[in-house]
């Protein structure tokens, strides 16, 4: 997920987002990525409101789509906070909020769910189902597969080093999160 979307740079190759290279037409290509890294990783003296002033003009939306994105994580009331004068979980949500603003076609999480309060999780998979209906190419990484697994279009796999897709899930969400634990645990159907 660095790599797609342009944390890290690959070693060979490249990345193309709707047909921009992601290091070559920076600015284009990313306004079409949203990223949720499992960790958080911000400067530690920017406050939230700088942080979500800075995405939003960065993809080009107005500063209230920045509150919106902080009130929908309960953090209206933290936005001159630091960083650094955050918890773990304040700082995660802090991230979160910066992908909720604007409409990006490629929406890559990390591990949505983790750390998120109870009461939050209904909303970011709603969110995230939003996104799909909306058009956009959602990836999820994920430990937990129960609350994405009636969504889930596509499941990729990688194990030693080689990736493998299964395009077609059943619709049974029963025999869906079947076939999810079944390749999750290593097992791999004869016809992917």
């Amino acid at each position: 997920l660095k790599i797609a979307s342009g944390v890290e740079k690959p070693d060979a190759g490249f990345v193309h987002i709707d047909g921009r290279d992601l290091w070559e037409e920076e600015i284009e290509a990313r306004q079409r990525i949203a990223y949720l890294p499992e960790f958080p990783d911000l400067t530690p003296y920017a406050t939230l409101d700088e942080i979500v002033s800075l995405v939003c003009r960065m993809r080009g939306r107005p500063l209230d789509e920045g509150r919106e994105a902080l009130d929908f994580f309960g953090l209206q009331g933290a936005s001159q906070h630091t960083v650094r004068e955050l918890s773990l979980g304040q700082r995660r949500r802090a991230v979160f909020a910066a992908v909720l603003i604007g409409t990006p076609e490629h929406v890559l999480l990390d591990e949505p769910l983790a750390g998120m309060d109870r009461s939050i999780k209904p909303r970011i998979l709603a969110w995230i189902q939003e996104q799909v209906d909306q058009g956009a190419a959602v990836v999820v990484v994920s430990h937990n597969i129960e609350p994405f697994r009636e969504s889930a279009a596509r499941l990729v796999t990688v194990k030693g080093g080689k990736a493998s897709s299964f395009a077609e899930l059943p619709r049974d969400p029963a025999e869906k999160l079947d076939l999810i634990e079944s390749i999750a645990q290593g097992g791999i159907p004869e016809n992917p």
